[in-house]
């Protein structure tokens, strides 16, 4: 039998690799405020204890993406971000065993994300898996409202991952990605069957899979993977496009909509 949800939060406070800071906490209790705000801009000096670049995992769910990176890239900071605290302690717990000092987890909700990073304190984002929000654009981690936001903390033209079994986030974010000319560095339908990808993808983030990522793989789902950079300038604008929704159930995962497409 799995640890329990009571357990895994009574061991994330004693764990020195995780911050829990959700928007609740924020709103109501101001020495978190104070403390997320302490944090902004010092992650490399308060917890990482060096100059190496930030890489943020977005809705890092079980944290095990973030701990595979961090194995693979010891000249890199990760930090996993998710609301879900049980399952954030996965990695968390994961990454204190194997003593991995480049790797953290912070627990809070994405949507306040640019409370906790300072102007340019981040290279790199991923993107793994994310909800595709069929119904509601706003809500989509690959938004122009969302890119506005990583403008805040990412460096001019930092670097943004996105990997996905969702035909409509894909063709949405690639319809993003077009309507505002942001460098597209790679794109792929098919990520581990396309011959293209060891040329244009690091030999790591091929070997690396998600928890999820390996049980769509195993149902014939293709991975979409994409790379882009994100200028500081211009202004951006959301895609006036009509996309099919995903026609299948995802794993644990309803179907959104009853409606055919959706913008």
């Amino acid at each position: 039998m799995g640890k329990g949800k009571l357990a895994k939060f009574a061991d994330m406070e004693s764990y020195e690799n995780v911050f829990q800071c959700p928007y609740s906490a924020l709103e109501h209790v101001p020495d978190i405020q104070q403390w997320a705000y302490e944090l902004r801009g010092r992650w490399r000096d308060t917890y990482f204890k060096n100059s190496n670049p930030i890489v943020l995992e977005l809705g890092c769910g079980k944290g095990e993406y973030a701990v595979e990176l961090a194995r693979n890239y010891p000249d890199k900071n990760f930090i996993g971000v998710d609301i879900k605290g049980a399952r954030m302690w996965t990695g968390a717990t994961q990454a204190l065993k194997e003593g991995l000092k480049n790797v953290a987890f912070l627990r809070t909700n994405i949507e306040i994300i640019d409370r906790f990073f300072a102007a340019d304190e981040v290279q790199e984002i991923w993107l793994t898996f994310s909800d595709p929000q069929m119904k509601n654009p706003r809500k989509r981690l690959t938004s122009t409202c969302f890119m506005e936001r990583y403008r805040r903390f990412l460096v001019d033209g930092g670097l943004i991952h996105l990997k996905t079994d969702s035909n409509f986030l894909f063709t949405y974010t690639t319809c993003m990605v077009e309507k505002n000319g942001l460098p597209l560095e790679f794109r792929t339908e098919d990520l581990y069957h396309d011959e293209s990808s060891a040329s244009n993808v690091e030999p790591a983030t091929l070997a690396v899979q998600t928890y999820y990522e390996s049980m769509w793989m195993a149902r014939g789902l293709n991975i979409r993977y994409m790379k882009w950079r994100l200028p500081h300038g211009g202004a951006l604008e959301e895609p006036d496009v009509e996309i099919e929704l995903d026609d299948y159930r995802s794993y644990h995962r309803a179907k959104r909509s009853s409606l055919d497409k959706a913008k």
